[in-house]
C-alpha cells in the first residue's frame, strides 16, 4: 500500500493486471466490511496482552443508538478501507487506457464525464494527503516535513484553479468550451504529478518508522475516543437549548465518528498483529486504513465543537442583528428605496422565535441576513458580522460533509465548496453561504442516490 500521495499515474503493461487486482482487493474489502461492521458494533475488541499497546475499544452508545444505527452510517456512506480501495480502482482504470484512442476525438458528453472524473479524482488525493500529514509531522521533523507540505500546498493550488475553470465552465462563461474541460484535466493532471514527485520518499520514510507509526496512530485513536464520549454530552446540551433539528444535527456527525472509531479499532489490532508476524505489507496496508478512520472521526467531532462554538456566537447576535434589520427596512423606507417582499414576515418569524424558544440562532441570522441582501446598510455593523458567521458554518458544515463522504460526492458540489471560499474572500458573505449551503444540499444527495461504490464496476449502487 503506497502513500496517499501516489496518484496512480500510468504504468504501461501492468496496468492491466492492477486493475484487475485492485478490483478483487475491492470485492474483498467490501465484503469483509460488511460482515465485520455489525460483529464491530456488538462486540468489544479484544484486549491485547501487556507490553503490546493497542487500540482501546470505542467508548460505548446510549440507549439511543441501536445495532442498527451502527450499520447504516457506514454502510451507506462507506468505510475508510472501501473508500481507498475504491480510489485505487478509479486509478488503476484511468492507467490502464480507458480513454479512447487518441484518433478518436471525444465528444462533449465524453469531455465532460472526464472532467468530472479528473476532479473527483484530485480532489481526493489532495484530501487524502493533507489528513496523512499530521500522521506524518508525529513522526518526522519540520524540515524533513517541509517538501511534502509544500507539495500538498502547490497540488491544491492547482486543484483550487480547475475548480475555478469548471465553475466558470457550468456557467457557461469559459468561452470556448472543449478548452475550458481541457484546461481543467490539465490543471488535475499536475496536481497529480506534484504529488507523484514526493509520494515514493515519503512512504519510505513511513515505512522505516512503523512501530512509532502504529504508536501514533493508536494515541490520537485513544484521545478521539475520550472527546468522543465528551461530544456526547455537547449534544444533549445543543438539544435543550437549541431545539431538536439542532440536536439532531450534531447527534448525527457524532454516531459516525463512533462509526470510524469502531472501524479503526479493529484496523489498528490488525496492523499490530501484521507486524508482530512480520507482514510489513499487511500491517502498513491496514494501518493506512485506520489513519484514514481516525482523520475522519477527527474531523467529525471537531465540527462538533466548532458548531457549539458558533451557535453561542449566533445566538448572542440575533436580538442585535434583528434590531440592524429593522432599522434597515426603516431608513429604505424613509428614503424611498423598494423593500423586498417577505423581509418584513421574516424578521417578525425570527422576532416570534427569539421569544418562544428554542431556535436555531444559525439558521435565524442566515434569514435574517438574506432577506436584506440587496438593501444599503445591509453590509455593515452586525448585519456584516452575522453574514459572515453564517457563511463561514455554512462553509465548515459543507467541507466536513465532503471530506468524510467523498467516495460517493460528485464534482458539482466541491466545485460549489470552493466557489463559496472565492465569494467569501471577494468579500460576498450571503451569496458564498446560499453557494456552500447548495454544495451540501448536492452532496447528500449524492450519499443518498449512489451510496457505496460498488467494487470492480466503476459506478455506484444504492445503499
Amino acid at each position: 500500500m503506497t502513500s496517499s500521495l501516489v496518484r496512480g499515474r500510468p504504468r504501461h503493461a501492468t496496468a492491466h493486471i492492477r486493475v484487475r487486482v485492485a478490483h478483487a482487493l475491492v470485492g474483498a474489502v467490501a465484503g469483509a466490511g460488511w460482515l465485520a461492521i455489525p460483529v464491530l458494533a456488538a462486540q468489544e475488541p479484544a484486549t491485547a496482552s501487556p507490553p503490546r499497546t493497542t487500540a482501546a475499544p470505542a467508548a460505548p452508545r446510549d440507549d439511543e443508538s441501536s445495532a442498527v444505527d451502527l450499520i447504516l452510517p457506514v454502510a451507506v456512506l462507506g468505510t475508510a478501507g472501501v473508500v481507498a480501495a475504491y480510489s485505487y480502482v478509479r486509478r488503476g482504470r484511468r492507467a490502464s487506457g480507458a480513454v479512447p484512442s487518441a484518433t478518436a476525438a471525444p465528444t462533449p458528453a465524453e469531455s465532460d464525464r472526464r472532467a468530472r472524473a479528473a476532479l473527483v479524482e484530485a480532489d481526493d488525493s489532495v484530501r487524502a494527503s493533507e489528513e496523512e500529514l499530521p500522521f506524518a509531522a508525529a513522526l518526522l521533523d519540520e524540515r524533513t516535513l517541509a517538501p511534502f507540505r509544500r507539495a500538498v500546498h502547490a497540488a491544491r493550488t492547482e486543484l483550487s484553479a480547475a475548480f475555478a475553470l469548471w465553475h466558470r465552465y457550468a456557467e457557461g462563461e469559459s468561452g470556448d468550451r472543449g478548452q475550458a474541460l481541457a484546461g481543467i484535466v490539465g490543471r488535475c493532471a499536475e496536481a497529480g504529478r506534484v504529488l507523484d514527485a514526493r509520494a515514493g520518499e515519503l512512504d519510505r520514510l513511513r515505512r522505516a518508522e512503523l512501530a512509532p507509526a502504529l504508536e501514533v496512530a493508536e494515541g490520537a485513536f485513544r484521545r478521539l475516543t475520550a472527546r468522543a464520549a465528551a461530544a456526547r454530552a455537547t449534544v444533549s446540551q445543543l438539544r435543550e437549548r437549541y431545539g431538536p433539528s439542532v440536536g439532531a444535527r450534531v447527534a448525527g456527525c457524532v454516531e459516525e465518528a463512533m462509526d470510524r472509531l469502531v472501524f479503526a479499532t479493529a484496523r489498528l489490532n490488525e496492523s499490530r498483529r501484521a507486524a508482530d508476524l512480520g507482514e510489513e505489507e499487511e500491517a502498513v496496508r491496514q494501518l493506512r486504513a485506520a489513519e484514514g478512520a481516525v482523520a475522519q472521526a477527527g474531523i467529525l467531532l471537531a465540527g462538533v465543537d466548532r458548531t457549539a462554538r458558533r451557535l453561542r456566537e449566533a445566538a448572542a447576535l440575533v436580538p442585535a442583528a434583528l434590531t440592524g434589520a429593522e432599522a434597515v427596512l426603516a431608513e429604505a423606507r424613509a428614503t424611498g428605496t423598494p423593500v423586498p417582499s417577505g423581509a418584513d414576515d421574516t424578521l417578525a418569524a425570527v422576532r416570534t422565535e427569539l421569544t418562544a424558544g428554542p431556535y436555531d440562532p444559525l439558521d435565524a441570522l442566515r434569514r435574517i441576513t438574506r432577506a436584506l441582501v440587496r438593501l444599503p446598510g445591509a453590509r455593515s455593523g452586525v448585519l456584516d458580522t452575522a453574514a459572515d458567521l453564517v457563511a463561514r458554518a455554512a462553509l465548515g458544515e459543507g467541507e466536513d460533509f465532503v471530506a468524510v463522504h467523498r467516495g460517493a460526492v460528485g464534482a458539482d458540489p466541491r466545485s460549489l465548496l470552493t466557489a463559496a471560499v472565492r465569494t467569501l474572500a471577494a468579500p460576498h458573505p450571503v451569496e458564498a453561504a446560499v453557494l456552500a449551503h447548495r454544495a451540501l444540499e448536492l452532496a447528500e444527495r449524492d450519499v443518498r442516490t449512489h451510496g457505496l461504490p460498488e467494487s470492480g464496476t466503476g459506478r455506484f449502487r444504492t445503499g
